[in-house]
């Protein structure tokens, strides 16, 4: 048997619309059907965002705190901070500490948002840029804020562009973009498309928005969710990370928890 040696499958935009256009059982002829299919693709993306769907974006970064300044704008491109930790070093020896993530309504209720001491919650205003806010104000201007922030992926500008994702979300991507496209051009396809890829991963973003939901919103953290749905602590990060699917049994359990909380 002779394989090829190769893995870099990596269609272009104009390769992914015409998968699309097959898939709709239309042909690809026009500029004009590249152009819409462009914009089809990027608010798919915009959706795909809104669902928490891009983990492959997660990136870590850093802001040092200035003493009495709660506030601290973060570049546009940011969909939402996951987690935080405020970095402290005394005497030399280094110290990271989890602080909680608050709801804005909580934030909201705060009676005197301008205390000063070690900050210990935090709130991201999610504004065309983002606002990363802590409680209580930095008592000093030398502890550092790490957090793990979600960007948006690159928009499909030009035909010959690749895509920004991994390669297992190639099939979900050229699903989605034929049922957008089948919406516009093919509307007898819809129904049929909606039962592809499209759905699986819509299932799985939607889980994983209730899963974060019940982090930020209950008394269950990390640790007491995995136990309650038989996970170890590195598997659910794994699935809150979109390294790995949800099972069907977590998903029902998950949604459960939702509704009761």
């Amino acid at each position: 048997m002779a394989l090829s040696g190769s893995t870099n499958f990596e269609p272009n935009v104009a390769e992914f619309v015409e998968e699309a256009f097959e898939r709709c059982g239309l042909e690809l002829r026009t500029g004009y059907d590249l152009k819409t299919a462009r914009r089809s693709i990027n608010l798919m993306l915009a959706e795909w965002a809104n669902r928490g769907l891009n983990q492959w974006t997660i990136e870590q970064d850093t802001q040092t705190v200035t003493q009495g300044t709660a506030e601290y704008t973060l570049n546009s491109n940011v969909i939402d901070i996951l987690d935080v930790v405020l970095r402290r070093t005394t005497n030399g020896e280094q110290t990271d500490i989890s602080i909680d993530r608050l709801s804005r309504s909580s934030y909201l209720n705060i009676p005197n948002k301008t205390t000063q001491s070690m900050p210990s919650q935090w709130f991201l205003d999610k504004l065309n840029a983002p606002v990363l806010k802590v409680w209580p104000t930095p008592e000093n201007s030398t502890d550092i804020l790490v957090f793990n922030k979600m960007i948006r992926m690159d928009d499909a500008d030009a035909a010959t562009n690749t895509m920004d994702m991994p390669f297992r979300f190639y099939p979900c991507f050229a699903a989605g973009l034929a049922y957008y496209i089948a919406i516009k051009r093919a509307p007898e396809k819809v129904q049929l498309l909606k039962q592809t890829e499209m759905k699986k991963i819509k299932e799985q973003a939607d889980t994983t928005i209730v899963a974060r939901t019940i982090l930020y919103t209950t008394t269950f953290n990390k640790k007491t969710l995995a136990k309650e749905l038989g996970l170890s602590r590195p598997t659910l990060d794994k699935r809150l990370d979109g390294i790995s699917e949800w099972k069907v049994l977590e998903i029902k359990w998950l949604n459960k928890l939702h509704k009761e909380n």
